[in-house]
């Protein structure tokens, strides 16, 4: 497969943007709670992060929450904190965008 057609079609290559942010908010919110990228439990956690995502994406959707593509990356972000603190592991205030009303989303899927 010389080309890419499929990476070519606007709403792939804006998922594959909000993909893209969603690894970097992460990264940086493992090295600021001090977490290894090869921690074994990490792997469980990203699932569990997506799964949460996927649900509060919609609703945050549905609700115009997130109209672009960082907006979106930013809601992950808060989804995966979530994990992490269920997890035990702390995620300082300042590795997270604030945003009450994704918070909000967040809680309603979680209760």
């Amino acid at each position: 497969m010389d080309s890419d057609d499929f990476g070519c079609d606007p709403a792939v290559a804006s998922m594959r943007r909000v993909f893209a942010r969603m690894e970097t908010l992460q990264q940086d919110m493992l090295k600021a709670a001090a977490l290894p990228s090869l921690d074994r439990r990490l792997r469980v956690w990203r699932e569990q992060a997506l799964q949460l995502f996927e649900q509060a994406w919609a609703r945050a959707g549905r609700r115009g929450l997130t109209r672009t593509e960082e907006e979106a990356a930013i809601l992950y972000s808060h989804c995966l904190a979530h994990i992490l603190e269920r997890g035990r592991i702390p995620v300082p205030p300042a590795a997270l965008a604030r945003n009450e009303a994704f918070e909000r989303v967040i809680q309603e899927i979680l209760t």
